[in-house]
């Protein structure tokens, strides 16, 4: 990364505030002083990289089935909350870039996806940023999936993204050249936090929406945090 990083990152666009994933969530994590949101992004049936979490349509939009088998003039009819449609990358990038915002690009494949999700991911985030101010940073559970990003957008910070960080995963991160380690706040053991902290590798975890939560976890060296509550960090937090 060419810039410090933002301390507090807007899960999912807007978290708990707005619909997961939409450029309004990205909108308003903006207007709340937030400088950086995290989002997924997985491909529609005809292959188009979208803004969407689950694998299925179900819990956040009025559709229904798998998205990776629906076409997209099915896809961007359906609402995801608000009136607001499902995006694309493309929309979602060209807005994080009109408000200033860093960009957490979660590349969240489809079963069975990772190479041609994270081919197409890693291309146009190539694309999209060019000569960007706020360059954006790509993560991924999907190991295979950062392999591609890597060999794609080698100049693209890279996140390795756990659940339960495995004892291996300085290793995994060297191998692919990643920049951050980003895991589950409650899965985040001190021996491991000492270990990224001795490698001067940042720690960004998520899902925290406690104030004292995260006091610790800024006191225990955690670079950044992922939060639903936006309502709870207001500028003098996210920036303190």
């Amino acid at each position: 990364m060419h810039r410090p990083l933002p301390r507090w990152f807007a899960h999912r666009g807007g978290g708990s505030l707005a619909p997961e994933n939409t450029l309004a969530g990205i909108r308003l994590a903006a207007r709340l002083g937030f400088k950086a949101v995290e989002f997924d992004v997985m491909l529609s049936g005809d292959g188009t990289p979208v803004l969407i979490h689950d694998e299925t349509l179900e819990r956040t939009t009025n559709g229904f089935g798998r998205v990776c088998t629906t076409s997209d003039d099915i896809l961007f009819a359906l609402d995801a909350g608000w009136g607001e449609s499902i995006p694309r990358f493309a929309d979602a990038a060209n807005l994080c870039r009109e408000l200033g915002l860093l960009a957490n690009v979660e590349i969240k494949p489809s079963l069975g996806q990772e190479i041609e999700t994270a081919e197409r991911v890693a291309k146009l985030t190539v694309d999209l940023w060019q000569g960007a101010f706020v360059p954006p940073l790509l993560s991924s559970f999907s190991l295979t999936a950062l392999e591609v990003a890597r060999d794609l957008a080698p100049d693209i910070a890279r996140g390795v993204l756990y659940e339960s960080v495995p004892a291996d995963w300085m290793a995994e991160l060297k191998r692919l050249r990643a920049f951050s380690l980003h895991c589950d706040a409650d899965f985040l053991p001190d021996d491991i936090l000492a270990e990224a902290q001795a490698n001067v590798v940042p720690v960004l975890c998520y899902t925290v929406n406690s104030e004292n939560r995260a006091k610790n976890l800024f006191a225990h060296g955690v670079s950044a945090l992922f939060t639903d509550r936006l309502d709870l960090f207001g500028p003098d937090v996210i920036n303190g």
